[in-house]
């Protein structure tokens, strides 16, 4: 599932923001764990939406094996009315009485009868609620109709009917669907009858049966959708959506097509169900589900049009439908024995993602990408707050904690490092070894890196478990190299300066090397301190590749070899990755400020438009987080456009037949020259490209187009706000709409402000979008202060807007603050009104605040210090 990363409508249409779910870890909760007494074989479902009134009738059959003698069993249920719940015992119908635990989400069926060990059949009449919390069975809309459609993971398929709804309880289903005779219906499998009835305005849709699957994978959908179809390895492949927008579903049946041929070719291990439905819906909480055979998607995640889209548009359709066909296998066909092991799942998707889109768009560079986002990754890790990879997970508060950054971005992390250190084809030969012992079944973490153990005969397991059992970030502080070797000690890494440095954890490290001659020495750290062997002759680089989960320092002349080395010795991964550690060391006042401007204007010419944003990031946080002043803001302005402006300009004007490469460049320079640099020359460019694209989409080459629109919305007057206003409520492009919408949130005069926020909790914004509209204000300072003040005083409203886990996005979003006084307010207004399932992200944001004070009072005189010395030598003012 794609629910912890989002990609957000920004100034660089490429890049990525980790919006990250928190939810609540009780001290006090009890587990919520089935009894292993009885086990599901098989369900029989029949179930009938009424799409008015919002509810549906199910019948429903369960075939169980009874493990031992009880006279009783008890399942997951909740939102359920039951009419009667049957057994049949030796040729004798038993009627059940049902009693409800609804704090446990479980119903038990008394027979006031011992029922034996063996074969059981239960027959189930119940009601149920199309609901509109995004979960479960629930309804989605658009302004012609409603939709009946399912969101299951982690915990709600009891919500749709009662089950054993555990990832280790699998069994088989046949899915029939009573719906309107004008209308369709999507299952897992493939129909094998649609008859008229029960009713003359009604039609029955019976699907095939499923394999052994998991409750949570189930999916069911009801409504009108049209689909565009493909086909790949025999398999038919389909793309539905609202018949309004059936046509923009082409490109991502190209990408499932290709993907799903390579990933049939990597696994070794053909697609194991009978046809691929990817299905886009209006209303949809995460970005993407991987239900078995059905996947489902937000719009803006599926649906696409090629002509006009941006780079990062088709990468983030091509990733997130190859993340999806992942889980298929990984996941679905083999799926983690419990919720614990959930990175198993999500962090081999994320790492798995990347392989059939950089097979598909080798000018895409993905790989540098991957690299920015591991760089994400280890900042988010290194925090005060954070979390091992495995931790307790047994009531769905507790599962839901899991869908995190860690899950996803740091066990996909850990598997590109492991990965690199044993191989390619090592490493795949150890995936399928895994896949075929466990195929339909469950397993465990233990029972993947072992698989790998195996197969490379070198220490995964240990590397594994010193990075799943251990919170954190390891730093590795190299001396300088002698002769073949170096020393190395190792250290629990925060990016707060106050975290003094932790020597309790050690892990097993794969360190990659290189010199200058390129050559690559892989060796395993996995003492405190250590020596390794080293490559021989020129600078040397501790990250070969960038793929190592770790940060790197160095003594200050093998930093500066490697600095004068940047552009001709390093790759752009490798880059990137140097840029992250040094603005590491700058956060956790190891570096001063300078230090990292210096290495940011040494990569000013560099051709990769990641590399370009990495550096730039970080001074954006420079301004927003540590400049204390206009003056000093000004002074980073002018340094922007000083460094950064000849490369924009030898660049050209956009045109549709430069490269992937230059037009995401071209957008991330003019990107950040129009805001951070507020070069007059851009801005105005911006306005009238903006003008021209909203006008055409089809006018403009569409990376540059986007970026253009999002300059012009923070300059924007009202007639810009109202032409994005009317944009996002009449397009039926979900792309153009979405970026029209997040850039509402990011006009910075406080009166449209203020119209952004009204229109925000207005009822005109589908809950799924909402809070992130208030987080994009939040994590502005310009705009932060008027969000918070306007959040508070309306909460009424504000909550009403919030689903259940889109609470912790607002509540994430206040961390961006930067004083004692605004921490303290935070934390004492969610105190009082409590925010469902964000307990762990108010946490992480209060401790954001206190990272940042930290932050602008280490380095804001060294700043200010730095500014005035550059002027005088005439660097970059």
């Amino acid at each position: 599932m794609q629910q912890a990363i989002r990609r957000i409508a920004g100034f660089v249409c490429c890049a990525t923001a980790c919006l990250v779910l928190g939810t609540v870890f009780s001290p006090n909760a009890s587990a919520q764990r089935l009894p292993d007494t009885v086990r599901p074989e098989h369900y029989g479902l029949i179930l009938t939406p009424d799409l008015k009134s919002a509810t549906f009738t199910g019948t429903e059959t369960i075939d169980v094996q009874i493990q031992k003698p009880v006279d009783s069993i008890t399942l997951n249920a909740i939102e359920i009315k039951f009419q009667s719940v049957k057994a049949n015992l030796n040729g004798k119908t038993l009627e059940a009485s049902v009693t409800e635990d609804t704090d446990k989400q479980q119903a038990t069926f008394h027979f006031n009868h011992q029922l034996p060990t063996g074969k059981l059949t239960l027959a189930i009449e119940y009601t149920g609620i199309l609901n509109n919390e995004l979960r479960g069975f629930y309804l989605s809309k658009t302004e012609k109709r409603n939709y009946a459609v399912t969101q299951f993971e982690s915990t709600d398929a009891r919500r749709a009917f009662p089950s054993f709804d555990e990832p280790a309880f699998k069994a088989t289903y046949d899915v029939t669907l009573v719906v309107d005779k004008g209308d369709t219906a999507i299952s897992n499998t493939n129909v094998v009858s649609d008859t008229a009835g029960p009713s003359a305005d009604k039609h029955t849709i019976k699907f095939a049966t499923t394999p052994k699957m998991s409750t949570y994978l189930v999916a069911f959908l009801v409504g009108d959708f049209q689909c565009t179809s493909g086909e790949s390895d025999g398999v038919p492949i389909r793309a539905c959506a609202t018949p309004d927008k059936v046509e923009l579903g082409k490109y991502s049946v190209k990408a499932a097509e290709f993907v799903l041929h390579y990933y049939d070719t990597y696994f070794g291990i053909k697609y194991p169900m009978p046809k691929l439905d990817m299905i886009a819906i209006p209303d949809f909480e995460a970005g993407a589900m991987e239900n078995f055979g059905a996947i489902t998607y937000r719009e803006t995640d599926l649906l696409i049009d090629e002509k006009t889209a941006s780079v990062g548009a088709k990468k983030n359709v091509a990733e997130v439908v190859a993340h999806e066909m992942a889980h298929q296998w990984f996941g679905d066909m083999v799926t983690m024995q419990w919720w614990d092991n959930i990175w198993l799942n999500e962090g081999f998707a994320t790492w798995m993602e990347n392989k059939p889109v950089a097979a598909w768009h080798l000018e895409w560079n993905i790989p540098q990408d991957v690299a920015a986002g591991l760089d994400n990754t280890l900042n988010y890790d290194a925090q005060r707050v954070t979390r091992t990879i495995r931790a307790k997970a047994d009531t769905p508060d507790q599962i839901n904690e899991m869908f995190d950054g860690i899950s996803y971005g740091k066990a996909g992390a850990v598997l590109l490092m492991v990965e690199n250190y044993l191989g390619e084809e090592t490493f795949r030969r150890g995936v399928h070894n895994y896949l075929a012992a466990h195929m339909y079944g469950n397993a465990t973490a233990e029972d993947f890196w072992n698989a790998q153990t195996a197969e490379s005969h070198k220490p995964v397991d240990k590397i594994m478990e010193s990075f799943v059992a251990q919170p954190g970030v390891p730093v590795l502080n190299f001396s300088a190299p002698q002769a073949d070797s170096v020393a190395v000690n190792q250290q629990r890494f925060f990016l707060s300066p106050s975290m003094k440095a932790d020597q309790a954890h050690s892990w097993t490290v794969p360190v990659c090397m290189k010199s200058s001659g390129g050559k690559e020495n892989c060796e395993m750290l996995s003492a405190s301190q250590q020596s390794l062997k080293t490559p021989k002759s020129g600078f040397f680089f501790a990250n070969a590749e960038g793929k190592g989960y770790y940060r790197s320092t160095y003594p200050a002349d093998v930093y500066a070899k490697i600095v004068d080395n940047v552009e001709s010795g390093l790759t752009p991964e490798e880059r990137i990755g140097l840029l992250g550690d040094v603005w590491a060391q700058v956060r956790a006042d190891k570096m001063p400020v300078g230090d990292y401007l210096n290495l940011a204007a040494a990569v000013k010419d560099d051709s990769s438009g990641a590399v370009v944003r990495t550096a730039l990031s970080a001074v954006e946080t420079i301004n927003a987080r540590v400049a204390d002043s206009d003056e000093e803001r000004d002074a980073l302005a002018a340094w922007v456009r000083k460094n950064f402006k000849p490369a924009y300009e030898r660049l050209g004007e956009a045109s549709d037949s430069d490269t992937p490469e230059k037009k995401e460049l071209r957008a991330t320079l003019f990107a950040y020259l129009g805001t951070l640099g507020k070069d007059p020359d851009v801005i105005a460019q911006a306005k009238q490209i903006a003008e021209k694209y909203l006008a055409d989409p089809s006018s403009v080459e569409g990376t540059f187009a986007q970026t253009a629109t999002g300059i012009a919305a923070v300059n924007g007057d009202p007639a810009f706000f109202d032409q994005l206003q009317q944009t996002f409520e009449t397009s039926a492009n979900p792309q153009l709409q979405e970026t029209a919408l997040r850039l509402l949130a990011e006009f910075k005069d406080q009166s449209l402000e203020h119209r952004a926020l009204d229109f925000t909790v207005s009822g005109k914004v589908r809950n799924q979008d909402a809070a992130i509209e208030l987080l994009i204000m939040l994590r502005a300072r310009e705009t932060r202060d008027q969000a918070w003040q306007y959040i508070q005083q309306n909460w009424d409203k504000v909550q009403a807007q919030l689903t259940t886990a889109m609470g912790g996005y607002l509540v994430s979003g206040t961390g961006n603050f930067c004083s004692a006084e605004a921490r303290d307010q935070v934390v004492s207004f969610f105190d009082t009104h409590k925010v469902p399932a964000s307990e762990h992200a108010l946490a992480r944001a209060k401790n954001q605040i206190n990272d940042c004070i930290e932050l602008r009072a280490a380095q804001q005189p060294k700043l200010r210090e730095w500014i005035p010395a550059q002027k005088s030598l005439g660097g970059g003012f």
